[in-house]
């Protein structure tokens, strides 16, 4: 399939790809190519990475199933790398041993270090506002949605092993990635805009106390976030986890919202 598209936003059939490469960048603009195929997209230099990528799902671009498999087994061979030896001291090269690929099998998907940390990083962030759209839309509990999420994050801030705090830090403190737009804020604006969701529909449906939402989500992301750095520095127990997740629980949900009320709620 051979296409130009000049604008970001054009609605575009699905087209099989391998990967987006940036191709070249020009005064406001960036064209991707997706390697393999004649097929390039121009897009105002503004919009991220991540943001580019979001609109391809949209609008149904996606890669052939095969191409996907293997980047998810990149992904994943170098999120260990990056939790254990965090971002600067990981290299390509450590990568391909991982995932035991050549280098051209690799280098056929990413170019960098950068590129696939990034990737892991949006899709982090992306899946768990799926996660949260999806059961929302299933019309389930507010504080059932809030307890999954919780007990999600009480595993992940005592599992030292898996933590990208220290890559997280040292790949957004990079000179080149700082002076860039702030993407590391950007993941926080999305993240932020899924946790909003949640607590207007918990507080639409009566589950939850109507709070500040800005405040409580910062309450949330800072201690989540902050206690999986210190994770990587001195022993966290569980107990630590635990009083946070008790407390944002006593903060957010209603004490008269029991399965009562909520079915209550559900045949209204």
């Amino acid at each position: 399939m051979f296409c130009l598209v000049r604008q970001p936003l054009v609605h575009i059939a699905s087209v099989i790809f391998n990967v987006w490469k940036v191709e070249q960048q020009t005064g406001k603009m960036i064209r991707y190519t997706a390697v393999g195929f004649n097929f390039d997209i121009d897009v105002p230099t503004h919009v991220s990475y991540n943001t580019f990528r979001h609109i391809c799902r949209k609008v149904g671009l996606h890669m052939n199933k095969r191409g996907r498999e293997t980047r998810k087994h990149i992904k994943k061979c170098a999120c260990s790398l990056f939790a254990e030896k965090g971002f600067k001291q990981v290299t390509m090269k450590d990568i391909c041993e991982a995932a035991q690929l050549s280098r051209g099998g690799l280098y056929g998907h990413y170019e960098s270090t950068c590129q696939i940390f990034q990737e892991i990083i949006d899709d982090m962030t992306g899946q768990q506002e799926n996660e949260v759209d999806l059961k929302i839309k299933q019309n389930q509990s507010a504080v059932t949605i809030l307890n999954d999420i919780l007990h999600k994050y009480e595993k992940e801030m005592v599992d030292s092993q898996s933590s990208l705090s220290v890559a997280i830090y040292e790949y957004f403190s990079i000179h080149d990635i700082a002076r860039q737009k702030n993407t590391l804020y950007e993941q926080y604006l999305i993240t932020a805009n899924t946790w909003k969701k949640l607590m207007e529909y918990g507080i639409a449906r009566q589950e939850f106390h109507e709070v500040d939402i800005d405040a409580v989500f910062d309450l949330i992301v800072f201690s989540y976030q902050g206690v999986r750095m210190y994770s990587k520095l001195m022993p966290i127990n569980e107990e630590i986890p635990f009083r946070i997740a008790r407390q944002i629980r006593k903060i957010l949900v209603r004490s008269d919202c029991n399965d009562n009320h909520i079915s209550s709620f559900l045949r209204e």
